[in-house]
């Protein structure tokens, strides 16, 4: 019988996460988060201060490689960080908080709000200039769905107004999505020139929207879904409707509810999971790897997070 990779000792024992995390974090050994510092660095005996503790001889000030990360004032252990961390990657569709409570053996509410950190350690990029998608002889396919309740399954209790999200594939690679308050032109041509580089193959259905831009690109191929066309040849949009499936899938049979306010994050989640997936080389163990690295730099604490103040969902 195979060996589950949630038996490795990162998963259980304290010391070896965070041995695991200081590996990804300080490939070359610790560097002050505060002022970048990493020669005039020591590490603490560890006897009399939490293990894993440095000081700075810079700036004067200790810290540990969880300092400037999400997990940065968590009471959670670490080996806890990197269990949640592997679940939410590996689960296509995405695993409730409630889920993610049950398993780890915590409450609710420290689900809700780790599932929402690791959530920003998947945001792509972070405050760096992200580089466009596309190329020279490569596809891109944009569209916008929503998602949301239906008013219509919703008879005895009010409902939000569904939610637009525009998404942008490449073909064979990444994908962006994006919540926008509103499917127009001012809101999705300046995506759609941000994002994708003008030399792309760029391929959207009718709507006046794209054919307004897509003369930028070097070639704009549009199908009729209005009149039941959905292929001519290499024309069609069917990549950006899989990853639509994938998302609608996870928000109404995992998720249920997400809440405008927090649609953004989850929005990350799903495309941090494509992005990465098999099909491009990377196994959940490497999916893993690349959300501890991406926690590098990133905070969101109680305050900060939009809509925090509410009390958590089944999401």
């Amino acid at each position: 019988m195979a060996k589950s990779i949630l038996s490795a000792d990162h998963f259980h024992d304290e010391a070896a996460a965070l041995a695991f995390i200081e590996e990804r974090l300080w490939p070359n050994g610790p560097k002050c988060p505060r002022c970048g510092e990493a020669d005039r660095v020591s590490r603490m005996n560890g006897k009399s201060t939490k293990p894993g503790l440095c000081k700075c001889y810079v700036c004067r000030k200790p810290f540990a490689v969880t300092v400037g990360t999400v997990m940065e004032s968590s009471h959670i252990p670490l080996h806890v960080w990197l269990q949640a961390m592997h679940l939410l990657c590996c689960s296509k569709k995405g695993m409730s908080s409630n889920q993610l409570a049950r398993v780890l053996g915590v409450t609710l509410k420290s689900a809700w709000f780790l599932s929402h950190r690791i959530r920003l350690a998947m945001a792509e990029g972070g405050d760096t200039f992200l580089t466009p998608l596309g190329g020279a002889a490569h596809t891109v396919e944009g569209d916008e769905t929503y998602v949301g309740a239906s008013a219509t399954n919703s008879a005895y209790r009010p409902v939000a107004p569904k939610k637009a999200v525009m998404a942008l594939v490449q073909r064979g690679g990444r994908v962006r999505s994006f919540h926008v308050p509103n499917v127009t032109a001012d809101n999705l041509r300046p995506i759609i020139g941000r994002h994708v580089y003008r030399d792309s193959l760029f391929m959207s259905d009718e709507s006046p929207i794209y054919t307004g831009i897509g003369w930028n690109f070097a070639f704009h191929g549009t199908v009729q879904h209005s009149a039941k066309e959905y292929v001519i040849g290499a024309i069609h949009t069917n990549t950006v409707e899989g990853y639509f499936s994938i998302l609608k899938r996870g928000i109404y049979g995992t998720y249920q509810h997400v809440s405008e306010a927090h649609l953004h994050r989850y929005l990350c989640e799903f495309d941090f999971r494509y992005s990465n997936r098999i099909a491009l080389g990377v196994d959940d163990v490497k999916r893993t790897d690349l959300a501890v690295r991406g926690a590098a730099g990133k905070r969101l604490t109680y305050r900060t997070t939009r809509g925090a103040g509410a009390a958590p969902t089944s999401a």
